[in-house]
């Protein structure tokens, strides 16, 4: 009697040690996953990625924004590329000026032609980000792929995506309900170093900062009145700008200076500077000794945009192969 109990107990523990490798197993992407059922899916991609730059110069960061918003929002599943109705998820406030889905879609269409039901939309995001950052004289980096796409889409899932207008308590909650530490916070951040930002976002930093009106005391009084020109009080809220100042095509570090000197142009940014972890982070990446002994700012980010980029992934069975990322199967 003993000894069949032992039997069965010892066959519990292997079922159940089996189930913790298949969920390990299933969780992990790869680099190279696609190698052998569709080669040719990275230069597909970067293809697709390179004819899109050449009608509009803003796709590095229009992708680059794309797969960060992905991630934040049930992991990066493609869910934000659905369009099933006023209620799938890229209609979310928290996506607004969020674009790049026909690039995408066009590199879905061109992978299909060549092995169909095969590379997810989630991973085409991830890619073409890689590429366009790439465009913009930023770092080269592998990326591990094995994404399956999600199969729900709702605003509702979308409502505490980070905002400009967080505060930097808020922000790092934000981070670390994703895993997302300090460092990524502002690497991710200074994802911000390409594109730009409606006038929209900044109305209330420039005019409505405190309850009885005003301007956000950690604009440099030489760069308030440019942004002020830019965004005048009740103009077009439209209008774009930079959010790099003065190197706004160029993937650089030039972004965390800007913010260390009073001249960022996001509320968010200019928030780095207001926790000492942050601000620790920031200025890691400047000083006489950084050049020999500093973090390189290239390597630290592609870290933790690869790291963003396996956020709540679906492998495995998990999820599906969109044959459209705009719509279910």
């Amino acid at each position: 009697m003993v000894s069949k109990l032992v039997q069965v107990i010892m066959a519990l523990v292997l079922i159940l040690i089996f189930s913790v490798f298949i969920g390990v197993s299933q969780a992990q992407v790869r680099v190279g996953f696609y190698s052998e059922t569709c080669p040719d899916v990275e230069s597909t991609v970067r293809e697709t990625v390179q004819d899109a730059a050449l009608s509009n110069p803003n796709i590095p960061a229009v992708l680059l924004r794309l797969h960060f918003h992905d991630c934040f929002v049930q992991g990066c599943d493609g869910s934000i590329l659905i369009d099933n109705g006023p209620d799938a998820e890229k209609h979310a406030f928290g996506h607004q000026g969020v674009g790049g889905y026909e690039v995408i879609e066009m590199a879905k269409a061109n992978l299909e032609s060549q092995c169909p039901g095969v590379v997810s939309c989630a991973d085409i995001v991830a890619l073409a980000a890689r590429d366009a950052l790439a465009l913009a004289n930023g770092p080269a980096y592998e990326v591990p792929t094995g994404r399956r796409d999600g199969l729900v889409s709702s605003t509702s899932l979308a409502a505490d995506m980070p905002d400009v207008s967080d505060s930097i308590q808020k922000l790092k909650s934000k981070f670390f309900d994703k895993s997302l530490s300090e460092k990524d916070l502002v690497l991710l951040s200074a994802a911000h170093t390409i594109g730009t930002t409606a006038c929209f976002f900044m109305t209330d930093r420039l005019y409505n900062f405190f309850p009885g009106g005003g301007s956000d005391p950690s604009i440099s009084s030489e760069f308030l009145p440019e942004l002020k020109a830019k965004c005048p009080q009740n103009g077009d809220v439209n209008v774009r700008l930079p959010i790099d100042h003065g190197s706004g095509e160029t993937f650089d570090k030039n972004i965390l200076e800007n913010i260390r000197g009073g001249f960022a142009v996001l509320q968010s940014d200019a928030s780095l500077t207001q926790d000492e972890a942050t601000k620790n982070v920031v200025d890691s990446y400047f000083g006489s000794l950084n050049i020999l002994f500093g973090p390189s700012f290239n390597d630290d980010f592609v870290e933790s945009i690869v790291k963003m980029g396996q956020i709540g992934v679906l492998t495995g069975s998990q999820g599906e192969i969109r044959r459209a990322c705009g719509a279910f199967n």
